[in-house]
């Protein structure tokens, strides 16, 4: 791309570093820059349209150009734009939302904290563990148990329990402290033969000879995503976490359900938790919380860790945690309006009715000779591809087939996710049948010049 000298593609390039992004390419190509969005779609500077299938980054649950949402987030400017909680401070939106949130827990909860971010909720929940822990006399339970492939958020405690070594390398992470077990991937990872209960009880046995090798005194929590998003869509097979928690409940090892992506209806209940029936200590939310319109998450603590907080606090003179931003009644406001919305479009009736048309869509492509398998539940599904996907051999890695359908899925007005040879689809929950037809002719037509490139390759 010729950048014209002073154009705003040129400034983007000469002042800001964008995340996730291969830098030196950025500074051939310039960014693609978007102008503005409406439903599920959003613009550039072309004019030209894409149907955002991943809902931005997971977020974006109520799609693009929510006035309502503006609106509220306008009013509550004017009247209080900001304080923090810190010290006994309030204010009404944070009560509200809070007392909202506490009310629709997948399971009894005692209290929610605010932070700005998943991460950041990631993190204090990490924080949290080694807390109770000292508190309780067992400062020893301070070593924290991911899964391969998870993904918790950027910060360094929480990258370090995320389970990507594209996200360690050169950062000298992960941390120490955590380990990492087995991710749930049956398709890839089944032995020949092997049922999908077979395929969990491994899972749960290989998590437990983890935990005796580290010594179950020093495991103090085991962090999951219920439907593993940033990992390519894998869904937990079947009984996986009844035998996961089964083992967690032995050792005394406290579980927190990451539900930064699968919460507020993705998976087809308003909670992740609730579709693979997780009872978890404590909860991390975010995204559609305030469907990407301002940036905030809520941590849910249970009664057991909060009583221990409280005693601590006391020993302590204060509870020394916070964040500046946390519990900003601009972004609480937005939350709770958002939480008003799903409540008057029945969110989770509405998920439940289109997810088997959408997943049907998807399904269409099972015979396409570059796809290998589709999983998917709700609104979130995964895609494989693969040079055979029955014997599961996968796709030499310097064809880039990956790279290649993302250039001709964008020529084609679709934004996908991919996950190194995996695709991921969770769009806005508002998605129409028709706009799930739209989005499928898409992705086949990306598909299949993608495999016109490479077949004789």
């Amino acid at each position: 791309m010729n950048m014209i000298p002073n154009s705003i593609h040129a400034r983007d390039v000469k002042s800001i570093v964008h995340p996730q992004t291969n830098l030196e390419k950025h500074q051939e190509i310039g960014p693609m820059l978007v102008t503005h969005g409406q439903g599920v779609k959003i613009f550039d500077d072309s004019g030209k349209d894409y149907i955002e299938s991943v809902a931005g980054l997971w977020c974006a649950s109520l799609g693009f150009g929510v006035e309502r949402l503006a609106r509220v987030a306008y009013e509550q400017m004017c009247k209080l734009g900001y304080y923090h909680s810190y010290r006994h401070r309030s204010n009404e939106p944070n009560i509200n939302l809070a007392e909202k949130l506490l009310s629709i827990a997948p399971v009894p909860m005692s209290k929610i904290l605010f932070q700005c971010s998943g991460s950041e909720a990631n993190d204090t929940a990490i924080k949290l563990v080694w807390y109770y822990h000292h508190a309780i006399g067992k400062p020893e339970k301070c070593k924290i148990i991911g899964r391969k492939m998870g993904y918790h958020g950027s910060t360094a405690a929480a990258v370090s329990l995320s389970g990507k070594d594209d996200m360690h390398a050169d950062f000298g992470l992960p941390l120490e402290r955590f380990l990492h077990t087995e991710f749930p991937h049956f398709y890839r990872n089944h032995l020949e033969g092997e049922t999908e209960e077979e395929y969990s009880s491994r899972m749960s046995e290989s998590l437990e000879k983890l935990i005796l090798a580290e010594g179950p005194e020093t495991i103090g929590a085991f962090f999951a995503e219920p439907v593993m998003g940033a990992g390519g869509a894998i869904i937990p097979p079947q009984n996986y976490f009844h035998k996961i928690q089964a083992v967690l409940k032995k050792y005394e090892i406290l579980f927190v359900a990451d539900e930064v992506i699968c919460g507020f209806g993705r998976t087809g209940k308003m909670w992740g938790s609730q579709t693979f029936e997780l009872v978890p200590d404590m909860i991390t939310s975010a995204k559609a919380l305030s469907a990407a319109m301002q940036p905030i998450s809520a941590l849910f603590i249970n009664e057991k860790i909060y009583s221990v907080m409280v005693r601590q606090s006391s020993k302590l003179g204060a509870f020394a945690h916070g964040y500046t931003y946390a519990g900003h009644p601009v972004t609480s406001a937005v939350a709770l309006e958002v939480l008003k919305i799903y409540d008057e479009m029945k969110l989770v009736n509405l998920v439940e009715s289109v997810s088997p048309y959408f997943l049907k869509k998807i399904n269409e492509v099972e015979d396409h000779p570059l796809v290998g398998n589709i999983r998917g539940v709700g609104l979130i599904c995964g895609i494989e591809l693969m040079r055979d996907g029955a014997a599961r051999i996968p796709f030499e890695k310097d064809l880039n087939v990956a790279s290649r359908f993302h250039e001709n899925a964008l020529k084609h007005g679709l934004i996908p996710r991919v996950v190194g040879d995996r695709l991921v689809f969770a769009p806005p929950l508002i998605i129409t049948k028709d706009d799930i037809d739209e989005m499928g002719d898409r992705f086949i037509r990306a598909l299949d010049e993608t495999w016109k490139e490479i077949k004789n390759l």
